[in-house]
Order: C-alpha cells, then sequence, then structure tokens
C-alpha cells in the first residue's frame, strides 16, 4: 500500500532527523585505547570521586541563613547573587523549583559561593515538538527531580562566585563535593538522579577536566547573544547613526509600524508593573507557553517584586496602545558592565499586526546605554532578530552527571549528538571609526 502524503512528512522528518544523527556519530573519529592507560583513567576517577575536595561546606535553605559578609565579598560578582535579588527568588519562586545555597572555604577564608536550586520535572514542564498538546499520557503523570548549580531564571555564569586566587583544580572539585552533599541530603525529598552545573563560558572550559575525573559531561548549548557596545554610543541615534542605511532604516521602520498601529513605548514604574502584574503575567504566558521544554514559569509576582527590590538597576518598557491596553514588555537587568535584555511578553494576535516583539527587543539597547554598560546580553532565542542589532554568539554549556556512574553513558551519548541552532552571521555597522595619530 503506498504512503499517502500526509504520512510521508513525519517519516520523512525521523528519517531526517535518524540521518543527522549518523553524521553527528560518523564525525567521530575511531580511537586507538590503550588498556593500561585506560584502567589508569578509570582507576583515578573511582578514586577522585570518593575523595573529598579538602575545602569546609557549608549548606543552606535559605541565603540569609548564611554568613553575610562572606556572601557578600563574592557574591559583588553579580546581581543575581545578591541577597536583595536571592529574597526575591525565595519568595517569589516558581512553584517547581527549591533553591539550595553553598559556600566553600579554604583555611577559613570563603573561596566559592553557590547558588543551587531542585527543580521537581514532570509533564507540565514537558510538550510535545510541533504540537500544542502536552506530552502523551504515560508521560503526564512523569515527575523525576534535577540538582541544578545554577539559576534557570537566568543564564549564563550568575549562578557561583569563584575566588580568584583560590586553586581552580580544588574549587570544582568542592563544587561538585557540594553538589554530592545537597543531593544526599534531599533524598528524604525524594532522589535527584542528574546533576547539572549550568552555563559554564569560554572562561571556564578549561577546567572541564576537573569536572570529567569527577564524572562530568559536557553538552554545548546555544549560544548567548551579546551585543558589543562601542564607547561613542551616548544615545540611541548614535547606535542608529553606527548603521548601514539598510539596518538603519529596517530599525526606524519598526517603531513607525508600532507607532502607526496606535502603539506607544514607555518605561512603566514599578508600582504599575505591582499593579498590573496579572496583565504583565499574562502576556509573558503567551510567549512562554509556546515553548516546548519549560523547567521554570514564572509566577505572577516575581518581575514586580525584582523591579522593587533592585530599583534603577531594572527597567521595564511597555508597548502601550491608545486606550491604554499593554501589549508588550520588555525588561532590562544591570549587572556589572552587562546589561540583560531579560523577560519578554507580548500579544501575539496584536504582533501579528505590528511589529511588537522586534520593536521591544531593539529598545534594549537604549536601556544599556542608559546604564553605561559595555555589553548586551540577549540570551539564546530568536538568533536572527539578534544578529541584525549586531549581537555576537558567545558560547555556553553545562556539566551534566547521573548519579548512577554506570549510566554515564547516556550523557555521554548526549554530548555527541545533541544539535542546536547555530547563529547566522550578520554585519549591520559601518567600519568602525579609527582614532587619530
Amino acid at each position: 500500500m503506498p504512503i499517502s502524503p500526509l504520512a510521508k512528512k513525519p517519516l520523512q522528518a525521523t528519517v531526517a532527523k535518524l540521518k543527522r544523527t549518523g553524521r553527528a556519530l560518523g564525525k567521530l573519529k575511531p580511537q586507538v585505547v590503550n588498556p593500561v592507560q585506560a584502567l589508569q583513567d578509570i582507576k583515578a576517577r573511582r578514586v577522585a570521586r570518593r575523595t573529598a575536595s579538602g575545602l569546609q561546606l557549608v549548606l543552606a535553605d535559605r541565603v540569609d541563613f548564611l554568613n553575610p559578609a562572606h556572601w557578600d565579598a563574592l557574591a559583588a560578582q553579580t546581581l543575581f547573587l545578591s541577597r536583595d535579588y536571592l529574597r526575591v527568588l525565595e519568595q517569589h519562586a516558581p512553584d517547581n523549583i527549591e533553591p539550595r545555597y553553598a559556600m566553600a572555604y579554604a583555611d577559613g577564608a570563603p573561596v566559592a559561593a553557590l547558588l543551587l536550586q531542585r527543580v521537581a520535572v514532570g509533564g507540565a514542564q514537558l510538550r510535545k515538538p510541533g504540537s500544542k498538546k502536552l506530552v502523551d499520557a504515560p508521560m503526564a503523570g512523569l515527575k523525576e527531580h534535577l540538582l541544578v548549580c545554577g539559576n534557570l531564571l537566568v543564564w549564563g555564569a550568575r549562578a557561583m562566585a569563584l575566588a580568584p586566587h583560590a586553586d581552580e583544580g580544588q574549587l570544582w572539585h568542592g563544587v561538585c563535593e557540594a553538589i554530592y552533599r545537597l543531593r544526599r541530603a534531599d533524598k528524604l525529598d525524594g532522589q535527584s538522579d542528574l546533576a547539572l552545573i549550568k552555563d559554564l563560558g569560554m572562561a571556564a572550559r578549561h577546567v572541564s577536566p576537573s569536572l570529567r575525573l569527577l564524572g562530568y559531561r559536557s553538552v554545548d548549548t546555544e549560544p548567548d547573544m551579546v551585543l558589543t557596545l562601542r564607547p561613542e554610543w551616548r544615545s540611541w541615534d548614535d547606535y542608529l547613526a553606527s548603521m548601514t542605511s539598510g539596518y538603519r532604516s529596517a530599525a526606524k521602520k519598526l517603531l513607525k509600524d508600532c507607532a502607526a498601529a496606535g502603539l506607544t513605548l514607555r518605561e512603566a514604574s514599578a508600582e504599575e508593573l505591582l499593579a498590573r502584574a496579572d496583565e504583565l503575567h499574562a502576556l509573558y504566558g503567551q510567549v512562554h507557553q509556546a515553548q516546548g521544554l519549560r523547567l521554570a514559569t514564572l509566577t505572577p509576582g516575581y518581575l514586580p517584586a525584582m523591579a522593587a527590590a533592585l530599583g534603577p538597576r531594572f527597567r521595564c518598557r511597555v508597548a502601550e496602545h491608545a486606550d491604554g491596553r499593554w501589549l508588550g514588555f520588555v525588561t532590562s537587568v544591570h549587572d556589572g558592565d552587562t546589561t540583560l535584555g531579560y523577560y519578554i511578553g507580548y500579544d501575539r494576535a496584536a504582533n501579528a499586526d505590528a511589529p511588537i516583539y522586534l520593536t521591544l527587543l531593539q529598545s534594549t539597547v537604549q536601556d544599556a546605554i542608559a546604564f553605561g554598560s559595555t555589553r548586551l546580553s540577549l540570551g539564546r532565542t530568536a538568533l536572527e532578530p539578534k544578529a541584525k542589532m549586531g549581537c555576537r554568539p558567545e558560547p555556553l554549556s553545562c556539566a551534566v552527571r547521573h548519579r548512577v556512574s554506570a549510566l554515564n553513558w547516556i550523557t555521554t551519548a548526549l554530548t555527541k549528538t545533541a544539535e542546536h541552532d547555530e547563529p547566522p552571521e550578520r554585519s549591520p555597522f559601518k567600519a568602525a571609526p579609527v582614532d587619530a595619530a
């Protein structure tokens, strides 16, 4: 019986996926294994996993249970480890996330501050690819736990602060020891089979041998799209003037099209965000619900609480219709020399008539300039429009480990076949000016 056209599409998609996996595996060159060396490596890993780091550890369920001076001394590296932010996270955490904290000491001096999250994963966090339905019925009752060294509500290396003077190998051993101890302590509430160290940047990649020795495997993720701000950009007009005519015209057209649809972009106050929290959350939900993997869903109070706690370090720009409705928003957070274009939400129906999403996205450049940042980080998604804004990819990866060492071959297989979109190359700017000699 011939295959119908409707049946061919999923079959062709499956065949294409198998071919991609085959190509990925085909790129792996066979290696000649020295049996003596292999046995030595196995023994070294076994010994490392059963050896303490030599650091002293403090574990806690709340940031205020830790020594504040010691925590602040390390946490100054990022706003997302500040106690102001972490109290917001504790009070307004997603329903499936419980925060955990660890500090490591070397001879009484603090050398590492870690934010970890115990994450419950079930059918509510998963969606069938290309479908509006949740996972199939047998998977709907799934409930597993992950222990994440990181923060699922932000990207980048913003959940770990390591002392620059300390021994790196020992520090990473201490991080893994803290994960192990917390996983064992949480066993009463359910086993966490998988541990994940989230968003390792280029600066941390050279320590991967230390993690591998302890059973972790590296998985590349989609890159962080980052715009480097030029020193001469002191306003939005300066940014536009640096673009080639085609890209500049396209950026201006976004604003004109929104204005023609009766939309005004303006900054909303913390009081407005609190008063209209449900409206804000509904816009966020229209974007969030379209995602296939939703490990963390914001609560309605999270963004308003951030605005209140962080003050001038947080901005929310809204796309307001002439009748007073909010049809979109974008938030920006000032974190050291970097501005994060943080959460975004918009009315999908209205976005079909006016470029709300793209206009809000490019408005984060104005916030970054106003904050005095040198970098604008826009995260992993929507690679094409971010590239058109001038963003370049910065690699990110995660380290994963299964609690059963014998099953770590699964994570190894994933690292060999994992795929992600490659960011496009775009050149929206004129050549940078050369200073006169």
